[in-house]
């Protein structure tokens, strides 16, 4: 099943199903010349062959009908989630097909069941507990955290009484947000022990949100990150994270694993299996290439390195193609090509391209053992039966 993330105006022109140009680094001009471009292909191709009646965009009541139908029916307000999905659809300008739409709600479903603060069970102890594991790292004593957090807050209860009744990550962030605005050298002190890094709808990563490079089309009282744990923002990044970037992908299933581990995680699984079956080395398929923020070599960078002369390349030119990883344009690297090219003359079979990373997931709420394979075949199979309800 073709997995459709084209762009209205650029889906006619192109041949990847999932060819999405990333809206976060293109322009209003490019937007306007890829569709002038796109029409005089159109064009062209209507001269060489019978003409196909061009089929309308559907109408955004339409859209947010569909998405109300495709909605479990025991969620309550189906109506203002449509409303805000198909916002989030509209403003990142992609198209709202059937495929788009159930891979959206089935990731909605697994993380929060349709909350846009879901509780987490145990919050309180699990907070305070990663509290004094990151003030560890950092060599800050226990004691020190508890009087900081014995410190009455602006609504006149200690932090401590406050982080104590937390129930969802909305909450939690506020509380940090609060101390570190209001204690005396506190964000030097504690600006990086506040434990949430995800939250909305989606559970999307506040980092991403914050990334500078995206533009939020809403306007919005506090931070993104305030933004993050409301029903639109919360769908909009979330949106943005598992369909607003190109990828070769021809399953679903592949997003979901980089929803999950980070894009392209699993194209990049996938070069690693090549650069083990070509080397003989073993490695973990976790999608990470090169340790970033470090010229060091990690385990993958080292096994590409012992290939540098049947590659043809020097290390220099392996490492500038491996920081690379995280684009689309990796995979028509000269070191892609080639340990592929390699690896499967030793195999004598094609390898995939795609591959679910063997990432075991770790977070302070997580208590089983969880994989990113394990997330995204969850996902998967309600994206399944969420396309069986739109067929029908």
């Amino acid at each position: 099943m073709a997995f459709h993330l084209l762009r209205q105006q650029a889906s006619a022109g192109s041949t990847s199903p999932t060819a999405l140009p990333l809206r976060a680094v293109a322009t209003p001009f490019l937007h306007r010349m890829l569709a002038g471009i796109g029409g005089l292909v159109l064009l062209s191709l209507a001269g060489c062959g019978s003409q196909q009646p061009e089929v309308p965009a559907p109408r955004p009541d339409e859209v947010r009908s569909k998405i109300v139908r495709l909605i479990p029916a025991d969620i309550p307000d189906r109506k203002g989630w449509a409303t805000d999905i198909y916002a989030a659809f509209d403003a990142l300008e992609i198209p709202p097909t059937d495929e788009n739409l159930c891979a959206v709600l089935a990731v909605t479903v697994q993380e929060s069941t349709f909350q846009a603060t879901p509780p987490v069970p145990g919050l309180a102890k699990i907070a305070r507990e990663e509290i004094y594991r990151r003030a560890a790292r950092l060599h800050v004593p226990r004691f020190v955290v508890n009087a900081a957090l014995d410190v009455r807050s602006p609504n006149g209860r200690t932090y401590s009484e406050r982080l104590n009744a937390v129930r969802t990550e909305e909450q939690l962030s506020a509380i940090f947000d609060d101390f570190l605005g209001i204690m005396p050298l506190g964000k030097q002190l504690f600006g990086t022990l506040n434990p949430v890094k995800t939250g909305g709808p989606m559970q999307v990563s506040i980092a991403f949100a914050e990334d500078r490079r995206w533009e939020y089309p809403f306007d919005y009282k506090g931070s993104i990150r305030d933004e993050v744990f409301t029903r639109r923002g919360g769908m909009y990044f979330g949106i943005a994270h598992l369909l607003d970037y190109p990828a070769s992908y021809t399953q679903p299933l592949y997003r979901f694993a980089d929803f999950n581990a980070g894009w392209y995680a699993s194209r990049n699984a996938a070069f690693q299996n090549a650069v083990a079956r070509a080397s003989g080395t073993k490695l973990a398929l976790d999608g990470d290439l090169i340790i970033h923020g470090s010229s060091k070599a990690g385990q993958t960078e080292r096994a590409v390195r012992s290939l540098a002369s049947k590659l043809d390349m020097s290390e220099t030119a392996i490492r500038n193609a491996l920081e690379h990883g995280d684009t689309h344009g990796f995979e028509k690297t000269r070191l892609y090509e080639q340990v592929f090219a390699l690896a499967e003359k030793r195999v004598g079979k094609q390898l995939p391209r795609a591959v679910l990373p063997g990432i075991r997931l770790e977070s302070p709420k997580i208590t089983r053992n969880l994989t990113t394979a394990w997330f995204a075949n969850r996902v998967n199979d309600r994206h399944l039966a969420c396309m069986k309800r739109a067929r029908s």
